[in-house]
């Protein structure tokens, strides 16, 4: 069922989840977030993938998650697959690219706190209803989302729980642009051929230090010196920068 649910494809430098539940708007279920969790681990092993690319099937990114599911899990805690799958989410070096048309409910939206690259559909919705269920924010929104858009408007999302559109989104910082339906296959295929041309570890490295935990700017300075020097030597670099001056 899970394999239905989501479909996992590696091809040339990029891993696709895509999930496969529309006649349920993609609802996300345990299986499938064991899946998702898995095609993580497996893209994050093979050095050969430049990005992965989260995208559904149908009129829908994600409807959250499948509550009468969720209610049946026997024990709620670290070791369930939604939260082994968020910790997966944020640990991974590899850069991941969403492509988000449709509903963005719940966890459609704090999955993508967790991107680094989203596009949008014109026609996306989002909303985070936790509170309206009588439930708490996951993912770690309520700390990255005050830290993307500050606290007040963190609160306006998470407290009150209306929807907002791919604009809003874009404004709030959750979404890099917003395109027609027409265009938003045609620009995320741009964007993942262009991360398939850069140096996969110079990727790897520049997110790890993106997440990094805050540090003065003398300690990132150094942070950052040992990993350059490193990417320095590297045959990548040297090939990069040899073609560069060839240019000139």
């Amino acid at each position: 069922m899970a394999e239905q649910h989501v479909v996992v494809t590696h091809q040339d430098g990029v891993t696709r989840i895509r999930l496969n539940r529309p006649e349920k708007k993609n609802a996300f279920t345990q299986a499938m977030y064991s899946a998702c969790e898995q095609a993580l681990i497996d893209a994050e092993q093979h050095q050969d993938i430049s990005a992965v690319l989260f995208e559904s099937t149908g009129d829908s990114f994600s409807s959250g998650n499948d509550l009468n599911d969720f209610l049946a899990i026997e024990n709620l805690d670290e070791s369930a697959p939604p939260f082994k799958f968020l910790q997966t989410l944020n640990k991974v070096n590899v850069p991941i690219v969403a492509k988000v048309n449709g509903l963005a409910i719940g966890i459609g939206t704090t999955l993508l706190l967790h991107c680094d690259l989203v596009y949008a559909s014109d026609e996306a919705v989002f909303a985070l209803p936790f509170v309206k269920l009588g439930l708490l924010p996951e993912a770690g929104s309520s700390l990255l989302l005050p830290r993307l858009c500050g606290h007040q408007q963190a609160a306006e999302l998470l407290l009150l729980g209306d929807t907002f559109n791919a604009h809003k989104a874009q404004q709030l910082g959750l979404v890099n642009e917003v395109l027609s339906a027409e265009q938003l296959d045609a620009r995320t295929e741009q964007v993942l051929t262009q991360l398939t041309t850069l140096s996969r570890q110079a990727l790897r490295t520049s997110k790890q230090l993106l997440k990094a935990p805050q540090q003065s700017v003398a300690e990132r300075i150094s942070h950052e010196a040992g990993f350059f020097a490193k990417a320095l030597s590297s045959a990548e670099a040297r090939e990069a920068i040899a073609a560069k001056l060839q240019k000139k």
